[in-house]
């Protein structure tokens, strides 16, 4: 059975194991341990204007999508800092399922406006770009 839900600090645990797996596998080889993931996903957590699901089958922990709402000077938006599910069942619909469910909630609120980050050419660019997403000409990352 497959059950969608808020994520809770009570649901932080389930999703902490599952983004180490996700995300200290191919392709992204991170290096996250159970003191770093925990911490960056309860900083999420605690965010202003946060909002997470989380997707279980037959009561494990499938996949979570998490962000916040942040005003621009055009309205309202979303940042989607968090996207996994899990390596053995990715590719049966569970992002799909957190994201539409994620978009309908946002247009219920009036927030049409969604933008993430992901790594060019890695699966998760073929699957947003599947979901409409595209790239922003106007804005570019920078780090130091």
């Amino acid at each position: 059975m497959s059950a969608l839900t808020i994520l809770t600090k009570e649901k932080l645990t389930d999703c902490i194991h599952l983004y180490i797996d996700v995300f200290n596998s191919p392709p992204w080889n991170e290096t996250w341990t159970v003191e770093s993931a925990s911490e960056r996903l309860s900083d999420l957590l605690s965010t202003p204007k946060f909002r997470g699901y989380t997707q279980h089958i037959d009561g494990k922990p499938a996949g979570f999508i998490a962000g916040n709402a942040k005003r621009t000077s055009k309205g309202m938006t979303f940042y989607i800092a968090e996207l996994c599910v899990d390596p053995s069942i990715q590719g049966k619909g569970i992002g799909s399922t957190l994201l539409s469910h994620l978009e309908k909630e946002l247009n219920r609120e009036g927030i049409e406006s969604i933008y993430l980050l992901t790594s060019p050419g890695s699966p998760a660019e073929g699957f947003y770009e599947r979901h409409s997403f595209t790239k922003n000409d106007t804005r570019i990352v920078m780090h130091k």
